[in-house]
């Protein structure tokens, strides 16, 4: 209990976010989110966006086995969310582990394929 209390200290304190995105790039692109803990990826977020049409997928969301279950996964998500507002985010993804994270999140899940007509 020490240790999972200690890894939800950290996922809230001393994991930082830096992302791939390039500002002002109007087409949709693979983009990741990378989350980071002393100088050590413990985590990403890829997904694709398109600024134009204010639509959002997630691709896939990988997590270092100690942080799953600290809640870094919804406070990743939720970053995405505020560091892109009034985007309109999906999900491709169904695996268990995923899938409930985002129900929690009240992401829905899409079929893959092209994000917008600009993705054609």
């Amino acid at each position: 209990m020490a240790t999972r209390l200690r890894h939800r200290f950290l996922a809230y304190g001393a994991v930082e976010f830096l992302s791939t995105h390039v500002p002002d790039d109007p087409g949709p692109g693979e983009e990741r989110l990378l989350l980071v803990h002393a100088r050590q990826v413990v985590g990403e977020v890829h997904y694709r966006m398109c600024a134009r049409c204010a639509r959002g997928v997630i691709t896939d969301v990988a997590l270092d086995e100690r942080f799953r279950g600290s809640g870094l996964g919804t406070r990743a998500l939720s970053h995405l969310r505020a560091r892109h507002p009034g985007t309109a985010w999906h999900s491709t993804l169904t695996l268990r582990a995923t899938r409930d994270l985002l129900r929690r999140m009240r992401i829905p899940t899409t079929s893959p394929g092209p994000l917008c007509t600009h993705a054609a």
